[in-house]
């Protein structure tokens, strides 16, 4: 199977595992394992270790922005794999990637073409 454009194999994102993001949290496994649950963070499993893009986290911390996003996406059918797809690839009508929008404070426009994927 080829690598997705979101995938850690031909990407320029940089990835984080699991014990990489225990420590730039700092907080335990099981609590990264619960924002990852609960959409604040969405991984995506390479050769079977969880990994989360650098952009998902700033200043030591999930993006707050990242969760209602994610949440959307999820609620629109998107799977995990393809929302990952969706948020880290360019947007046309955004001009640039979803994140990237997302980290520049766009978080309303970002949602509203999200959702309307859902239809």
């Amino acid at each position: 199977m080829e690598p997705t454009p979101a995938s850690p194999e031909n990407s320029d994102i940089r990835w984080l595992t699991v014990p990489e993001l225990v420590e730039i949290l700092g907080v335990g496994v099981s609590k990264v394992r619960r924002l990852i649950e609960d959409r604040a963070l969405l991984a995506t499993r390479v050769d079977g270790v969880w990994q989360v893009p650098e952009l998902f986290i700033r200043d030591g911390e999930p993006l707050p922005e990242l969760k209602g996003t994610l949440i959307l996406l999820a609620d629109s059918g998107y799977s995990d794999e393809e929302a990952m797809h969706w948020i880290l690839n360019r947007e046309e009508s955004l001009g640039t990637s979803p994140i990237e929008a997302l980290r520049s404070g766009r978080k309303a426009e970002v949602r509203r073409i999200a959702q309307a994927l859902g239809f």
